[in-house]
């Protein structure tokens, strides 16, 4: 036997499309591409679409000698963006483990804004603020002195906008369902947040989430200092939060789940046995091992769950 041509190790895994339709020609579409790059599609399965809510999700069974997080998730965001669909390629070993520890960004993951960029739009600097932050989410500029050079732009600012900030916060779709579901199957759930304590409580208490660790902005007689109290949560402190967590309800980092959207939350992303791009930067979305572009949070059940 030529022991320089042993055989290939298969892998097996389910490659998971989700949508608020599934076509026909997805389907068709989506296999022939999988094929194309080199996965073996099990024919022999039936193919059933199910409807979860607002979202559509169908699973195929693959084998592959592929086994590179960075070349599947390649062929996954290459489908994604060709038939405006997410496309997860799960290795099937991961599902049979047990998570119970999920964590989430919050700004822009899961609400709609970025909350440091609605108390600038208060202090009548919104644009000034808004561009530094983007460059910041992007990778561009170091987290911790485009944060505090933000926030010492909100020097002066009467601290009542607060509430009425968060007031007008959008939870994103999807959100209140992810959480709810993981809670009744007993997962702790958490915010680490490169935002402020304030937001991140009011956010706790709308959606059930168990524990907080963001920024305490500085407020002294009702008045923003343009400081802030403590150590910032940026991208290390995401991912030390995530190991403290873990251990504390003892889980493996391979029992985590972690979702985020820009380029603080990348080194929490891969620490995590799931990590989730959620309509994310370019450059996160292209990193993390999975990644949502076009539906809900809740999107992410299908990683965890059979049926949800």
């Amino acid at each position: 036997m030529n022991s320089n041509h042993s055989p290939s190790i298969q892998h097996d895994y389910t490659v998971i499309l989700l949508a608020k339709t599934i076509t026909a020609h997805h389907i068709e579409r989506v296999k022939a591409e999988l094929e194309h790059a080199g996965l073996i599609v099990n024919q022999q399965q039936t193919e059933t679409i199910e409807r979860h809510g607002l979202l559509s999700v169908l699973r195929i069974d693959v084998t592959s000698s592929r086994s590179s997080p960075t070349e599947l998730g390649i062929i996954s965001l290459a489908l994604a963006d060709q038939y405006e669909l997410d496309v997860f390629i799960q290795p099937q070993v991961q599902r049979n483990i047990s998570h119970g520890l999920i964590c989430f960004d919050m700004d822009s993951t899961l609400i709609g804004q970025e909350v440091i960029d609605e108390l600038a739009k208060e202090a009548g600097i919104g644009e000034q603020v808004a561009e530094i932050t983007e460059r910041a989410m992007q990778g561009e500029l170091d987290f911790q002195q485009s944060f505090r050079a933000r926030v010492a732009l909100l020097k002066g600012l009467d601290a009542n906008v607060l509430a009425k900030i968060a007031d007008r916060l959008t939870i994103n779709e999807g959100a209140q369902h992810l959480i709810t579901t993981l809670k009744a199957q007993g997962f702790h759930t958490a915010i680490f947040s490169g935002g402020f304590q304030y937001f991140a409580e009011f956010l706790q208490k709308k959606l059930g989430i168990d524990e907080v660790h963001a920024n305490t902005l500085d407020i002294q007689n009702g008045v923003v200092t343009g400081e802030v109290v403590g150590q910032i949560v940026d991208a290390e402190r995401k991912a030390e939060l995530l190991n403290t967590l873990a251990t504390r309800l003892n889980l493996t980092l391979e029992q985590t789940i972690t979702v985020g959207d820009g380029a603080n939350d990348l080194p929490m992303l891969s620490a995590a046995g799931i990590g989730v791009a959620y309509h994310a930067k370019p450059l996160v979305r292209s990193q993390a091992q999975y990644a949502i572009s076009h539906v809900g949070l809740d999107g992410v059940l299908a990683l965890v769950l059979n049926e949800f």
